[in-house]
């Protein structure tokens, strides 16, 4: 199993961010074919009240890593690639993974 794991940083607009991400990008992960799970958190402040250091991370998952490059490869996983600019206005990590 891979895990693809996408690590957001603090939004300019935490909102915005939200409604985006909800109404517009995870609409687009819905029609990436060849994800067996999909799994996203918003991290909590810290014990004082900061902002952690990250503000969500969204993990998908993949059978084989040929499975996950070829819905990478995809129209629909371009598109939700390419989407990540409009709204991670904080940045992001992309990183890959073996799973175990």
């Amino acid at each position: 199993m891979i895990k693809l794991t996408v690590l957001y940083n603090q939004p300019e607009d935490p909102a915005a961010f939200e409604r985006y991400y909800a109404a517009t990008h995870m609409p687009l992960v819905g029609k990436i074919n060849g994800v067996v799970k999909a799994e996203v958190t918003k991290f909590l402040p810290e014990t004082d009240g900061s902002n952690p250091a990250y503000y969500r991370l969204a993990e998908l998952y993949f059978e084989s890593p040929e499975a996950l490059q070829k819905s990478m490869e995809s129209a629909e996983g371009q598109a939700t690639a390419a989407d990540l600019p409009n709204f991670a206005s904080g940045g992001f990590k992309i990183l890959a993974g073996m799973v175990g």
